[in-house]
C-alpha cells in the first residue's frame, strides 16, 4: 500500500470544502484530477472514505475518522518542510562555535557582531577556552566548528585554513626595544619573557632552534592565557609575543606591537569540523562571514 501526500492533501482539501469544484480550485487542479486521486486513495485503502451525491458528498464513518490522522500527517509534515526552510534561508539556526580564550576576546566578537547584524535570527554560541580544549570540543561534537592552530594527528577532522600570521613582539610603551628600528628574537630574549604553558612555547622553542639556531628560551613566567600575559606585561614584568589578531587587546592594555624578524616565525590557524559532517546551513553561514571577515583584516603591517 502506498498512499501518496497528494491523494491525502486532495482528500483533506475536499473534506474541508466540501465539494470537488472547490478543492480542485483550491489546489488548483482539474476536478477530473481530484476526483481520480480520491478514487486511487480509496481503492488503496480498500475502504470508502467519501458519500457522494448529487448535490454533496459526505465523509464516510471510516472517512472520518481518517480524515483526522491525514489531518496530523499533514501538519507535522508541512511544519517540518517549513523549518527546514526557515533553515535554509537562515531564519533560524544555531551556530556552536569554540576558539581559543585570546581569540575568543579579540577576533569573534567582532565577527559575532557583524553576522547578527545581516543574521539576526541566527543564534551563535561561543565557548572560550584553553587552545587544546578548543580543538578537543570539534573533536568530541560538542561544537559545530573550531579554532585552532595546526596539530598533528586530527584525522577525524577537516582543517579549513583561515590564516597565517607572523609572531610580533608585545612590550610596554617607553621599554628599550620600542627604539629598535627592527625587532629581532635575540632582542626579545635578553628580556623577561612570559610565555603560554605547554605546546606554544615548546613549539616556539623548537622553531627559534631549527630557523635561526636560537638557544633554548626560558620564560620567567609562564601562564595559560595570553590576556594574563598582557596583564603582567602592563605591569612592567617583562615582555611577549603573540600574533597579530590580538591588537585590540593588546591596544586595550596601552602596550606596543612590532614585527618579530630574524626569523620570521608564522603560525597558521584553521577552522576544524568533524569530517565526513555537513554542517547545517547556519553554520556554513557563519564560516563564510568569518573567512570574509578575516579577508577585510590588514594584518600585513600590524604596526
Amino acid at each position: 500500500m502506498e498512499v501518496t501526500l497528494r491523494q491525502l492533501r486532495a482528500f483533506t482539501a475536499l473534506a474541508r470544502t466540501g465539494g470537488f469544484t472547490r478543492a480542485a480550485e483550491s489546489l488548483h487542479i482539474t476536478q477530473s484530477a481530484l476526483s481520480g486521486l480520491i478514487k486511487e486513495l480509496e481503492s488503496q485503502l480498500g475502504v470508502r472514505l467519501v458519500d457522494r451525491n448529487t448535490r454533496r458528498i459526505q465523509l464516510s464513518e471510516v472517512g472520518r475518522e481518517f480524515h483526522s490522522v491525514a489531518t496530523r500527517i499533514l501538519r507535522d509534515l508541512d511544519g517540518a518542510l517549513e523549518n527546514i526552510d526557515n533553515l535554509k534561508r537562515l531564519r533560524r539556526g544555531i551556530v556552536r562555535i569554540a576558539a581559543p580564550q585570546l581569540m575568543a576576546s579579540t577576533l569573534i566578537p567582532e565577527v559575532i557582531a557583524s553576522f547578527r547584524r545581516e543574521h539576526p535570527d541566527i543564534q551563535v554560541h561561543l565557548l572560550d577556552c584553553a587552545v587544546e580544549n578548543a580543538i578537543a570540543q570539534a573533536v568530541r561534537g560538542e561544537v559545530d566548528v573550531s579554532i585552532g592552530p595546526h596539530r598533528e594527528g586530527l584525522a577525524e577532522l577537516s582543517a579549513d585554513p583561515l590564516f597565517d600570521l607572523p609572531f610580533m613582539a608585545v612590550f610596554p610603551p617607553g621599554h628599550p626595544l620600542e627604539s629598535l628600528k627592527h625587532i629581532r628574537w635575540t632582542d626579545l630574549v635578553r628580556y623577561p619573557l612570559i610565555a603560554l604553558q605547554g605546546q606554544f612555547t615548546d613549539r616556539l622553542a623548537l622553531d627559534l632552534y631549527r630557523m635561526a639556531d636560537i638557544p633554548a628560551i626560558h620564560p620567567s613566567h609562564e601562564v595559560a592565557f595570553m590576556s594574563t600575559a598582557l596583564s603582567m606585561v602592563s605591569a612592567g614584568l617583562g615582555v611577549t609575543a603573540g600574533l597579530p589578531y590580538a591588537r585590540t587587546l593588546v591596544d586595550l592594555y596601552g602596550l606596543r606591537m612590532r614585527p618579530l624578524q630574524d626569523p620570521v616565525i608564522r603560525r597558521q590557524f584553521f577552522i576544524y569540523s568533524r569530517l565526513h559532517a555537513s554542517p547545517p546551513p547556519a553554520t556554513q553561514a557563519f564560516v563564510r562571514h568569518l573567512h570574509e571577515h578575516v579577508g577585510t583584516r590588514d594584518w600585513r603591517n600590524p604596526e
